[in-house]
């Protein structure tokens, strides 16, 4: 659980974890950036006793929400951003990582559990170039959420590889657990289509300038990450038709073999009637039938079942059923 402030300087950006300072950087009214993971109580004081946060805000923070959101407290905003990861490149596997971030005209918090790659690259970024900071912290958490946007890319490509091994196996048959994966990754598709939309709805909040701690120097910019999503939205739209068009041939494959297994058997079933019914006839052992005392009684009934049985082979291979 670490805490990195990142203040702006005119000579470019220094780094401390001492929240003390927070409450002199307010009252100089500098510029700065809180990152945090830790969800202890010097952490709670700062935010409700420092920067003032509302309560609900505070517990919105340190607990984990399930949609996104965008709230306005009038001195500051509140925005919940969630991206995906996935455990060990396993798609059926996904799970969401929450971001909350409180903007301020002159401050920016962010808050995550655990490690979190989107603000870590950013403040590594600061380290080469420093002008993001510069600009302020609208800029600032642009750079961050556009990094949480970025997380779904691989997601959905990995989707894309895995329905492309899904739809082989359908065509091929070399695999005996379709069915159970094309469900599993439904229900993984559709926890990112769920968090993908609702999403969607917030940054285009953000790219139409609904609030005032976002300049309108920076909605170009957000407007950008907007688009991004839009497209993440329809490529996980498009999965989806893709996976319900899967278990559509799937399903069409299994009933057309049976289809096939059943037209075998009742053409065996037609073949073998007739000669069911000669053997049945020859069976009877009354002592009027001449046939039961002729020498080639037996060889001329097999050849009449072999005459009958292989006439009706022919007669339905002429006309195409066999």
């Amino acid at each position: 659980m670490t805490t990195t402030i990142h203040v702006r300087t005119p000579t470019g950006v220094r780094h401390t974890s001492d929240l003390s300072e927070v409450r002199a950087l307010l009252d100089n009214e500098e510029v700065f950036w809180i990152d945090t993971s830790s969800i202890d109580e010097p952490l709670r004081r700062l935010m409700t006793e420092v920067l003032k946060l509302h309560p609900l805000a505070v517990e919105d923070i340190l607990l984990d929400r399930p949609g996104p959101k965008a709230e306005d407290y009038g001195d500051y905003l509140y925005l919940v951003i969630h991206g995906v990861e996935c455990i060990k490149g396993d798609v059926e596997n996904m799970v969401t990582v929450e971001l909350d971030v409180v903007l301020a005209q002159r401050w920016l918090l962010t808050h995550h559990r655990g490690p979190l790659k989107a603000p870590d690259e950013v403040a590594e970024e600061f380290a080469r170039n420093h002008k993001v900071m510069e600009r302020g912290p609208a800029f600032v958490a642009h750079a961050v959420i556009d990094r949480m946007v970025d997380l779904y890319l691989p997601v959905t490509e990995a989707f894309d590889e895995q329905i492309d091994a899904l739809e082989t196996d359908v065509v091929e048959r070399t695999s005996t657990d379709i069915v159970p994966r094309i469900f599993r990754l439904k229900r993984s598709l559709q926890q990112l289509r769920r968090s993908a939309m609702h999403q969607r709805e917030v940054l285009q909040r953000l790219s139409r300038g609904e609030f005032e701690q976002i300049p309108e120097r920076a909605l170009p910019f957000y407007r950008d990450i907007h688009d991004h999503f839009v497209r993440v939205v329809d490529l996980a739209e498009g999965n989806r038709e893709l996976l319900s068009a899967a278990l559509d041939a799937y399903l069409s494959q299994t009933s057309n073999r049976m289809n096939e297994v059943m037209k075998t058997l009742a053409l065996v079933s037609t073949i073998m009637l007739p000669l069911t019914f000669i053997a049945g006839v020859y069976g009877m052992n009354y002592d009027h039938m001449p046939e039961l005392h002729w020498r080639y009684g037996y060889p001329f009934a097999l050849g009449l079942m072999a005459l009958v049985g292989t006439g009706m082979g022919l007669w339905f291979r002429y006309k195409k059923w066999l």
